[in-house]
């Protein structure tokens, strides 16, 4: 009976001990200190890096690629010839075309003379007269849609890219080529239509893109288009760029423009507040407390009031919501 006692009071233990481990020792959490800074407020957008002049070059009508320029990266002149689809049927028909013309050039002279000699009537000479002119129409019509088989660039400047191959159909309205100015460069971005009102022209924006992790990208709002998408519901605006920026054309990035700044600022993560409020941390203990707030960023809140610089907050707050009172072990969170 002793032994039995004394085996109920060491699971006792263990239990107790066990909860104690796994609840009475308190939650971890991480700390910081609210900190000095410049507390930005900003608008959202996501775009891509364009050339401020560029044009894509497009194909009028379907037809076989027989031709095409092997020139991405080079300079070309504005009516150089890019690509060449397959024409010979249509020269063929030209060619038809091009004979008669000959034998109602001639037939026309040949009733001329005979008009002078009296032998032919006015009427025959303007019959054949008004054939010789509508085979050159046709001819000039003809020469017209042989000038869409050969693709030319619409603009000196570079060929900043090529798609096609030799031997592929090219439908109408297909792009082939894009040619532009390599500088400069502009972010086309865009903005929720909820947030529009808020972007000026000349705003400060910053970017941020996998190419360029770890570096300042900065540009300016040159242009905010004045009609939006009512499906998409968004605003399309242009970013100038400057002539240095390593961004390259086509780079996707997001765009975060700066409507409000405000240095000197109090400043919390934005992980740290929730509901207007946040978690200070005392010894062992978390208390909720109350705090007024300006400026909201991304990465940060301004707290205009309810905590100050020496105070620890708990920052992210965890999954698991905190409540007054909570028992936690604090650690400060890694920079």
């Amino acid at each position: 009976m002793l032994r039995r006692a004394v085996v109920i009071l060491l699971l006792g233990l263990a239990v107790g001990a066990a909860w104690w481990f796994l609840y009475g020792r308190g939650r971890d959490v991480t700390v910081v200190n609210p900190a000095r800074g410049t507390a930005a407020e900003i608008v959202y957008a996501t775009g891509a890096v364009e050339p401020v002049r560029w044009s894509k070059v497009t194909s009028l009508i379907r037809g076989r690629i027989i031709e095409l320029c092997r020139c991405e990266g080079k300079t070309v002149a504005k009516g150089d010839v890019l690509v060449r689809l397959d024409d010979r049927e249509l020269r063929a028909q030209l060619d038809e075309l091009k004979a008669r013309e000959d034998f109602l050039r001639r037939e026309m002279s040949r009733v001329t003379e005979l008009v002078g000699r009296g032998i032919a009537s006015t009427q025959a000479y303007e019959r054949a007269s008004s054939d010789h002119r509508q085979i050159q129409a046709l001819i000039a019509v003809q020469s017209e849609k042989l000038a869409n088989y050969a693709i030319a660039a619409p603009m000196d400047g570079v060929v900043l890219r090529r798609d096609g191959e030799i031997g592929e159909i090219a439908e109408a309205g297909t792009v082939l080529f894009r040619v532009g100015v390599p500088k400069p460069l502009w972010v086309v971005a865009e903005v929720n239509e909820e947030d529009i009102p808020r972007v000026a022209v000349g705003q400060l924006v910053l970017f941020r893109t996998d190419a360029f992790p770890r570096q300042r990208l900065e540009g300016k709002v040159d242009e905010i288009t004045p009609m939006g998408d009512p499906v998409a519901k968004t605003y399309r605006i242009r970013v100038a760029l400057p002539d240095d920026t390593p961004l390259k054309p086509g780079m996707s990035v997001e765009a975060n423009v700066v409507v409000r700044e405000k240095p000197g600022a109090l400043l919390v993560p934005a992980d740290a507040v929730l509901d207007s409020a946040v978690f200070l941390v005392d010894g062992d203990r978390v208390r909720r407390q109350a705090i007024e707030t300006g400026i909201r960023g991304t990465r940060g809140v301004e707290i205009l009031s309810g905590v100050g610089e020496g105070q620890a907050v708990v920052s992210p707050l965890p999954s698991d919501p905190l409540h007054d009172g909570d028992r936690v072990r604090p650690t400060p969170r890694k920079p």
